[in-house]
């Protein structure tokens, strides 16, 4: 272990691992300091558990809407082991060792900035030319009168729970909210879903939360939309959660889920002059925060992605080698792995019209418009919308609800992001039958653009 080097990474997320192999890559002599696990929140306790999780029960309903095939069993066990698995067990020696064979130092422990170049970890001062901040994010706890004597989960319990609770209460309507709502549900556990804004996903289109609060409501998920909860008591080993209509509802365990927030207490970044904003941490187009700083992923509030931060890892280690990065956030995807999923890229109509877009918007439902839904699927399912700019003849944004969305958004993210003309758009040949021939369809019943 040294006590100087070319470049310090606080935080072993995905951003700051992907920051770590490419500096080292760089020839830097490079030092990760991460307090808990390497690999980072999304690893051990969010975007891989979740999705493991997630997989069974949706293969099931799958097969339940595929014709001639009878309804698999769900064996919770195995999927908590095979979950076990890939979280691995919460051991990150492995990882650990993978680095230090590889020549990059990594310290465990609370990490300090203690002035410019200078990180104090467990004692000990590290000294470096170059400072990568890669903290990361966490749960928003409410200010709920009651919750912290009750108790409560955050994302981290209900991905690595051992035994599935009778019922819950799920405090929040976004990603988090929705994907556990349905995870949970399908596992049997009885599910009411308390959410502040009148429709669920409130960052994206109105419909595409309208959608989801159908499927969710279908499955026999309780929702209480526009309400809050005020209070939190126990009784009989029940939560009783107090909404702000008066109603109270129940259950074994409360989640939270009502966001995130940048993870900035204690590192000293007043020692080289960096003032946290209310997202996080400001950065320009290169992640740069102040001079021989920069900072990546969730906690500079750009976008709480881990496609982001990692996307950011890139734009920071390629700056640092002197290359002409600079990051730019118009086409990122963004997906909630619910069933049917949910996908979106660019902006939505209301936001482009913000922006003051002269906009060509158009939806179709798939099953009227393609036959893919038909192969894939009894009784299927699926909505497509674009937003287009109507003077630049481009898509600015894209939405769908249906299945396999995650891996077909990514034709508008490319369209987006290249500014590829609509006529161009339009003249692409799509494999037949996929969910990709909806993207024509929706092009042409977009309003003319003149």
């Amino acid at each position: 272990m040294h006590s100087s080097y070319d470049a310090i990474v606080i935080g072993a997320g995905p951003a700051g691992e992907v920051a770590v192999s490419r500096l080292g890559k760089q020839g830097k002599r490079v030092a990760l300091v991460e307090r808990e696990l390497v690999g980072g929140e999304c690893a051990y306790w969010a975007c891989i558990p979740s999705k493991t999780l997630l997989r069974p029960p949706e293969a099931r309903a799958e097969a339940e809407r595929a014709a001639g095939l009878t309804r698999p069993d769900l064996q919770w066990a195995k999927i908590a082991a095979y979950r076990d698995y890939m979280i691995r067990g919460l051991d990150d020696s492995k990882q650990v060792a993978g680095y230090q064979a590889d020549g990059i130092d990594v310290y465990k422990g609370e990490a300090k900035i203690v002035g410019p170049g200078a990180i104090n970890v467990g004692g000990q001062t590290l000294r470096t030319d170059r400072i990568i901040i890669a903290t990361g994010s966490e749960s928003v706890i409410p200010a709920i009168d009651g919750l912290a004597d009750a108790g409560y989960w955050t994302n981290r319990e209900a991905t690595t729970l051992a035994e599935l609770p009778g019922s819950v209460v799920v405090l929040g309507g976004g990603p988090v909210g929705v994907e556990l709502s349905q995870l949970l549900r399908r596992l049997g556990v009885s599910v009411t879903l308390v959410h502040s804004h009148t429709w669920l996903l409130p960052r994206e289109e109105p419909a595409v939360g309208e959608l989801i609060e159908e499927t969710l409501r279908a499955e026999g998920i309780e929702l209480r939309l526009d309400q809050h909860a005020v209070s939190v008591t126990t009784s009989n080993g029940q939560r009783l959660v107090k909404l702000s209509s008066g109603e109270v509802v129940s259950g074994a365990e409360v989640i939270v889920a009502v966001g995130r927030r940048a993870r900035v207490a204690g590192l000293g970044l007043e020692a080289v002059g960096v003032t946290p904003g209310p997202r996080g941490i400001t950065v320009d187009e290169r992640c740069r925060a102040a001079d021989g700083v920069w900072a990546i992923g969730d906690v500079t509030g750009v976008m709480p992605f881990t496609h982001v931060g990692m996307y950011q890892g890139r734009v920071a280690a390629a700056d640092i080698a002197g290359a002409p990065a600079r990051a730019s956030y118009d086409a990122i995807p963004r997906v909630v792995f619910s069933d049917p999923e949910v996908a979106t890229v660019g902006l939505t109509g209301a936001q482009a019209r913000e922006h003051g877009i002269a906009t060509s918007e158009a939806s179709l439902s798939l099953p009227e418009s393609i036959a893919r839904p038909w192969t894939y699927e009894q009784d299927p399912r699926g909505v497509l919308g674009l937003v287009a700019d109507r003077e630049r003849k481009v898509l600015v944004g894209a939405w769908a609800v249906a299945p396999l969305a995650s891996e077909w958004i990514h034709q508008a993210a490319l369209a987006i992001k290249t500014q590829t003309p609509l006529d161009v758009l339009t003249d692409t040949v799509a494999q037949f039958p996929t969910f990709t021939e909806a993207y024509l369809k929706a092009l042409e019943a977009l309003e003319p653009t003149g």
